[in-house]
């Protein structure tokens, strides 16, 4: 038998932390053209817009031994088409998380909290209530 190829031997587990697959997962999902943001949750209705250092906050894991399921709370600029934007943060999350963890993702749920106007639209109507 020909033995080119040799499996590694055991020397013990590498357990990767949750937190790690949020900012993965947070990361590849902001690259995405047509995300805002991530999305910390809805405050007084209004969904909040977590910065580059909070990204793991809008993002849930479950990581097993060898698998992972991601649910991601995004905001999406406005005059995207929605469907599309979340099936490319789908797979761009799935393929970075596997990529670099090596994690077989089972599922990546995502739930679009709210849609960012644009800081134009923010102006113009500020400027209708002066």
């Amino acid at each position: 038998m020909d033995k080119t190829k040799q499996e590694p031997e055991e020397f013990g587990s590498v357990k990767i932390s949750d937190d790690v697959v949020s900012i993965i997962a947070g990361l590849a999902a902001t690259e995405v053209k047509g995300v805002a943001g991530m999305s910390g949750g809805i405050a007084g209705g209004i969904a909040e817009l977590l910065g580059k250092k909070n990204l793991a906050k809008g993002v849930k894991v479950t990581v097993g031994e060898k698998e992972a399921a991601v649910d991601l709370y995004i905001i999406v600029e406005y005059g995207v088409k929605i469907p599309d934007v979340a099936w490319e943060v789908q797979d761009k999350v799935k393929k970075a998380i596997e990529t670099m963890t090596g994690l077989d993702v089972v599922e990546v749920n995502i739930h679009v909290q709210g849609v960012n106007m644009g800081k134009e639209e923010d102006q113009q109507d500020q400027e209708k209530f002066r």
